[in-house]
């Protein structure tokens, strides 16, 4: 018991926030649940690591269960584990999500219709699961706590993964989640809205919007082309055909900028500004023409770095089953898929609730757009079902944290839903700014969202240890009992 005394004290005085990350490889089963299609055929899964800040067999684990892209981004852009680290004497890992990155369970031919039907989320939890095991036997460490954390989809999954496997994980950190819109629950034109009001907060800025939108479907109406593509400076005409395109090409900048607007210059969707949302309306107020406003608007995104002499608007911006955008390069094919699959995505804007053009995507037309590009009929209601959508409150040790200036917020959970299933804000804050490391330039709410985010995981890592070796609280330092942090539960 003195040791456990004396690794939780070291781990509070430690304050060091950088650590160095291993890249590693664990054969992951190719199909965990059919043992006949397959058979034991394996794939490597990718994964990093850093032990640096570890009490070896005593600190917790911080798992971030990787999402929709490399898990390099991932890792660059979730600091708060990595600063957490250090706190807790803590391992960190970030593990990479089946059929993104590097983890191919097929190589090249891991995009076939007979080999992607394994990319799902039970697949990912399964290999999650998998992955975690094996790192507990092998530093001798299987007593030790898991903290699942995550962003977006990842913040769904870190959360499915306390439901599904709460025999792993011992609480979960679910930042930015949209967890009731992508299981079909909620206004599916909803995510526009919210993007409306985002721009909303500068005066002006969307009927500048709507301005720039009504100008170009006039010239459009008028045949002139021509004027719309060098207006745009697209590196092909703009036809009738292409003008719903060009629509989302637009539609989907001002999506990226939402998200990303941090109030500090960031690289998570290319080089951006400080507060991308002002710059882009300050942008487009001052412009001449509604068009050229929009114009350098979508640039900072599309041209963050100043070097495009025109856009290519099928290269940078993909349709698919996800109207707010699928990325680019293999991680869109497999984002696609996922949309098809079990992931609810949102519906069309209407320019009625929103600032852009009406693009209908109704279920009617995911369905049929799904089973040309895919082979695959969405099952809207499968997700809803099999992770408790209309009963989360009686999972256990999960908090989902949203930023009001993100456009996600408003699919995911705003208010506790029991003690230990709590809901914290980030005012100012866009998408999961609290998984970011820290910046002289985080707002005054996110500081705080984070070391409170900190104090009911320590209380969970107590809780946790109290149960495997007793009713030891008593020789636990205070900001690790359970006790001086369940007051603290409830939402912010």
């Amino acid at each position: 018991m003195k040791s456990l005394f004396c690794f939780t004290l070291l781990a509070f005085l430690l304050h060091a926030t950088t650590a160095t990350y291993h890249t590693k490889y664990f054969e992951q089963f190719v199909d965990h649940f059919n043992f006949q299609s397959n058979g034991n055929a394996t794939y490597m899964q990718r994964y990093l690591i850093s032990d640096e800040h570890w009490v070896a067999g005593k600190g917790p684990m911080l798992f971030y269960a990787g999402n929709e892209g490399d898990i390099v981004g991932f890792k660059d852009a979730s600091g708060l584990l990595t600063e957490t680290a250090p706190k807790l004497g803590a391992m960190v890992v970030f593990a990479e999500h089946r059929f993104y990155g590097t983890s191919l369970p097929f190589g090249n031919d891991s995009f076939i219709d007979k080999n992607i039907g394994l990319l799902s989320i039970e697949q990912a939890m399964a290999d999650y699961a998998y992955l975690l095991k094996h790192l507990k036997s092998s530093y001798n460490a299987d007593d030790i706590p898991i903290i699942a954390f995550g962003g977006s989809y990842g913040g769904i999954l870190a959360a499915y993964m306390r439901i599904k496997y709460p025999n792993l994980i011992t609480g979960a950190l679910a930042a930015s989640a949209p967890i009731y819109w992508t299981s079909g629950e909620g206004n599916p034109h909803g995510f526009w809205k919210s993007v409306t009001t985002i721009f909303g907060h500068n005066e002006g800025c969307v009927n500048r919007v709507k301005e720039g939108f009504a100008e170009t479907a006039k010239y459009a109406q008028q045949g002139k082309y021509d004027v719309i593509s060098k207006g745009f400076k697209t590196c092909s005409q703009v036809k009738s055909s292409s003008l719903m395109h060009l629509y989302g090409w637009v539609r989907n900048s001002f999506t990226q900028l939402a998200m990303a607007n941090y109030p500090y210059p960031a690289n998570f969707f290319g080089p951006l500004p400080a507060f991308p949302v002002n710059v882009a309306c300050e942008k487009m107020l001052k412009a001449n023409t509604a068009i050229e406003g929009m114009l350098e608007a979508t640039s900072l995104l599309y041209n963050g770095t100043g070097d495009k002499d025109c856009f290519d608007i099928y290269e940078e911006y993909i349709e698919c089953s996800d109207p707010t955008g699928c990325s680019l390069g293999l991680a869109a094919r497999s984002w696609d898929y996922q949309g098809c699959t079990e992931i609810v995505l949102p519906g069309g804007s209407t320019n009625i609730t929103d600032m852009f053009p009406a693009i209908p995507f109704t279920p009617e037309i995911r369905k049929k757009y799904c089973e040309t590009h895919q082979r695959v009929t969405p099952r809207r209601n499968w997700l809803a079902l099999n992770f408790w959508t209309d009963n989360l409150k009686l999972s256990s040790n999960i908090i989902f944290s949203n930023g009001d200036l993100d456009p996600w917020k408003d699919g995911g959970i705003l208010h506790d839903l029991s003690p230990t299933v709590v809901a914290l804000l980030v005012k100012g804050g866009a998408h999961h700014l609290d998984l970011r490391g820290s910046n002289p330039q985080d707002p005054p709410s996110v500081i705080e969202v984070r070391k409170h985010e900190v104090e009911i995981i320590s209380g969970w890592i107590a809780q946790h240890w109290e149960k495997i070796l007793g009713n030891t609280g008593s020789l636990l330092p205070l900001k690790l009992t359970s006790k001086s942090v369940a007051p603290k539960y409830r939402g912010l």
